[in-house]
């Protein structure tokens, strides 16, 4: 029922998708970090009704276009609770690396370890995967066996934890306990890179 339009947007290329349920062209804006015109514009062309804007985290490349996506189409941005800071704080969310002086803010906010959402005719399982920033998630979708992992599992390799409040230890910890669990074929929709697959990851990710 769902189909995936991927963009690179953005100077760090970073995977922006549309989660689209064929039958009523209903959509989920997954990390829009940019390129707002270029998104909305795909979105029109294929007669498209974006319902939410949902952040796996806080850092610039993943969210700088999400004020504009939500205020086009009249909807809601979420996030985790504990990426509030990181948001808005422009250390944090790393716009100085582009020269930027930037704060974004979400208009809901996940709670706890796991959350759940129902939107596009979804049913989204919510996973707080702290490591990368403290407030990161990631989306799995059972129905369709996707997983849209952020900057927390990419293939062959994890997200950084050298920017503020990062830790190797706790991001290593999310993935073994809350994705490493899901069906080994589950895709694996990353923020940066390829596709790949949970059971990939275990047997080949270095870091795991």
């Amino acid at each position: 029922m769902m189909t995936v339009k991927e963009f690179q947007v953005g100077m760090v290329c970073t995977n922006c998708f549309l989660a689209v349920n064929s039958d009523t062209k209903e959509a989920l804006i997954i990390d829009p970090g940019d390129q707002a015109q270029m998104i909305a514009d795909y979105a029109d062309q294929n007669q498209l009704h974006p319902v939410a804007v949902l952040l796996t985290h806080g850092h610039f490349d993943h969210c700088m276009a999400a004020e504009k996506l939500a205020e086009k189409y009249g909807i809601l941005i979420y996030a985790h609770e504990d990426e509030k800071q990181t948001m808005e704080h422009p250390a944090y969310n790393c716009c100085t690396m582009i020269g930027k002086d930037l704060v974004f803010h979400a208009d809901k906010y996940f709670h706890g370890e796991q959350g759940h959402l129902s939107m596009a005719g979804f049913e989204i399982e919510v996973l707080h995967t702290p490591g990368h920033t403290v407030g990161g998630v990631c989306f799995y979708i059972k129905s369709e066996n996707l997983l849209f992992s952020g900057d927390t599992l990419f293939c062959e390799s994890v997200g950084r934890t050298d920017f503020p409040k990062g830790s190797m230890s706790q991001l290593v910890r999310s993935v073994q306990e809350k994705l490493f669990p899901l069906p080994n074929d589950t895709k694996v929709l990353p923020g940066h890179g390829e596709w790949t697959t949970i059971g990939h990851e275990k047997q080949y990710n270095p870091f795991l």
